[in-house]
């Protein structure tokens, strides 16, 4: 286990395991929504396991590409996402779902950009705090101030975006992701403190501004009750109700019973209830070890990267999938309201699908350029083709 090489694996093989789990699950979320609106039960897993084709394509594309392509976008990026973030609110493309104007249909097809938005945000972060670092080195450092000039606009451009789109939860998971990386990175306690309270008294004040967000929090407290069973409490008591019915071995799969009208979004946001019902806490156990291992590989991936831009990078893709993992996990058991995030890897949805997958070939690229990585793995496919040509 403390070979460089198990941390290469460690990513590579719960990414493909948790792939094939999350295709399986969306297929039996989906499958009567799916016949209910296109008389095919295999139509919304069959546009799924497309789209994982196409994010592995890209992975693989960007796992063999050099650091000079990183270092690159990472000067790039931060235009690139303000501009798809602005793109959901022109009125040609721009798409509202569920009240939020965050999408974007072009010849019928339909993304969401935020997604790609977060990969574009950490590699610029992982760029200007390499940079900074590398100045400190050069007994040049940048003060406090001249560091934040540079974030901080920036960070507030992309969360102002969102806003406009009337999406709280994903502003609030880029401010989360920025404030990780930052800490990461090594900022001052009384700068990330700050960062911290300013987030909290930003989420306080865009809930008690808007009333359906302080009904659902109210609900979240009680979801079983009478006043917000059939209102806000309706999925957060059917999320419940399907963890719990799963027991310990799970119903089996196919069998679960929340899919059938009562849990919405059964196959995006809350794909872990159905998870919990059919396949039962052993399921939800061996979901949560591999998300585990994956993320330690990615920290210690990032603990041994060759520059500080890649560490940051890596580090702040496996706070970005950290956060989200909480989040959906915390929405679907009741410990925090409804926000609406996708559980990497696992949830339906081709923009988090593709960009996850995106950012992983990204993490692998780094891990490979390790040299001990790279020996043993080249020792590994020589050994393999000379026993294939025996």
């Amino acid at each position: 286990m403390k070979r460089p090489v198990v941390n290469f694996y460690g990513v590579a093989l719960p990414t493909i395991l948790i792939s094939i789990l999350g295709l399986v699950m969306v297929f039996s979320a989906s499958s009567v929504k799916a016949l209910q609106d296109s008389g095919s039960s295999v139509a919304i897993v069959g546009r799924q396991a497309l789209l994982f084709l196409v994010g592995l394509a890209i992975a693989l594309f960007l796992f063999r590409a050099p650091f000079a392509f990183l270092k690159r976008m990472s000067t790039l990026s931060l235009v690139l996402s303000l501009i798809a973030l602005a793109l959901p609110q022109l009125p040609v493309i721009g798409k509202e779902v569920n009240g939020n104007v965050n999408w974007i249909s072009i010849a019928g097809f339909t993304m969401q950009p935020s997604e790609f938005a977060k990969l574009g945000m950490i590699l610029w972060l992982a760029g200007v705090l390499a940079r900074h670092e590398e100045l400190k080195e050069r007994q040049a450092p940048m003060g406090p101030s001249a560091l934040a000039a540079q974030i901080l606009p920036g960070i507030i451009a992309m969360i102002a975006l969102i806003l406009v789109g009337k999406d709280l939860g994903t502003a609030l998971v880029f401010a989360a992701i920025a404030a990780g990386v930052l800490f990461v990175a090594g900022i001052q306690i009384r700068w990330f403190v700050a960062a911290i309270a300013a987030l909290t008294l930003m989420a306080v004040v865009l809930i008690l501004t808007q009333s359906n967000r302080i009904y659902r929090i109210k609900a979240l407290l009680d979801p079983f009750s009478e006043e917000h069973y059939q209102n806000a409490g309706w999925q957060p008591a059917h999320s419940i109700m399907g963890l719990a019915s799963g027991g310990i071995f799970g119903s089996g799969l196919g069998a679960g019973k929340q899919k059938w009208g009562n849990l919405a979004e059964a196959h995006t946001d809350f794909i872990f209830a159905v998870v919990g019902e059919e396949i039962g806490l052993l399921g939800t156990l061996t979901l949560l070890g591999l998300f585990a291992f994956l993320l330690l590989s990615m920290f210690k991936i990032a603990l041994r990267s060759q520059t500080l831009l890649e560490r940051f990078f890596v580090s702040g893709v496996a706070l970005w999938f950290a956060i989200q993992i909480v989040v959906n996990i915390g929405s679907v058991t009741g410990l925090i309201p409804v926000i609406g995030v996708t559980l990497p890897l696992v949830s339906y949805g081709g923009s988090s699908l593709i960009a996850t997958l995106a950012a992983l070939g990204l993490v692998l690229g780094v891990a490979m350029r390790d040299p001990e990585v790279k020996s043993e793995i080249t020792r590994k496919i020589s050994r393999s083709l000379k026993y294939s040509q025996k």
